[in-house]
C-alpha cells in the first residue's frame, strides 16, 4: 500500500508543527485530519481493512486519541471497545502499568474486567513513536488474559524503532516517517 494515493493524501493532512511540545520536537499533528469528514471517514476505511484480517473479539483504545479511531472502528467491527486511561480517569477497580519514558516513568491503567480472558484484542492509537505506552497496555490485556492479535496506528514514527517492542505481534502504520 506504499504507493497507495489514498496515503499520500492522508500524509499531505497531517500538519507538522515544529519546536512542540519542546525545543527539537516535530509533532504531527492530526487534527487537519479530523477536521475533514472525507479523510477521518477514508482513515477509517483503511483502518477497518487491516482491523478486518484480524478477526478480532475487542479493541482497546490508548488515551485520547486512540478513542477517536478506536470507538468508531469497533462500532464498524462489531465488537467492544475497552479503554486505557491515565491514573485516576477510570470510575472502576483498575490494573495499571507503568512504563520507562526518555526522561522518566509514565502509567496507564485498564478497568480489570476491560478484557475477558481469551479474547482476541487490536490496540488502536493515533500514533506509535518509542511504543511504550502502546507495549504497557499489550501488558494490561495480557496481565488479563486477552491475547493481542495485533495493533493499528495512524502514524508510525519510523526511526523512533517503537515496532521493536512488539515482537511477533502484528503492527501497521498506515502512515510512517522514517
Amino acid at each position: 500500500m506504499s504507493d497507495d494515493p489514498r496515503l499520500a493524501l492522508i500524509r499531505a493532512t497531517l500538519r507538522d508543527v515544529p519546536d512542540f511540545p519542546k525545543p527539537g520536537i516535530v509533532f504531527k499533528d492530526i487534527h487537519p485530519l479530523l477536521q475533514d469528514s472525507a479523510t477521518f471517514r477514508l482513515v477509517l476505511e483503511l483502518l477497518e481493512e487491516q482491523a478486518r484480517a484480524l478477526r478480532v473479539d475487542r479493541i482497546v483504545g490508548i488515551e485520547s486519541r486512540g478513542f477517536l479511531f478506536g470507538a468508531p472502528l469497533a462500532d464498524r467491527l462489531r465488537v467492544g471497545l475497552s479503554l486505557v486511561r491515565k491514573p485516576k480517569k477510570l470510575p472502576f477497580t483498575t490494573i495499571r502499568e507503568t512504563y520507562a519514558l526518555e526522561y522518566g516513568t509514565d502509567t496507564i491503567e485498564m478497568h480489570v474486567d476491560a478484557v475477558k480472558p481469551g479474547e482476541r484484542v487490536l490496540i488502536v492509537d493515533d500514533l506509535l513513536a518509542t511504543g511504550g505506552t502502546a507495549r504497557a497496555a499489550a501488558n494490561l490485556v495480557t496481565r488479563l488474559g486477552g491475547d493481542v492479535a495485533g495493533c493499528l496506528f495512524v502514524v508510525e514514527l519510523g526511526f523512533l524503532n517503537g515496532r521493536a517492542r512488539f515482537d511477533g505481534v502484528p503492527l501497521h502504520a498506515l502512515v510512517t516517517f522514517d
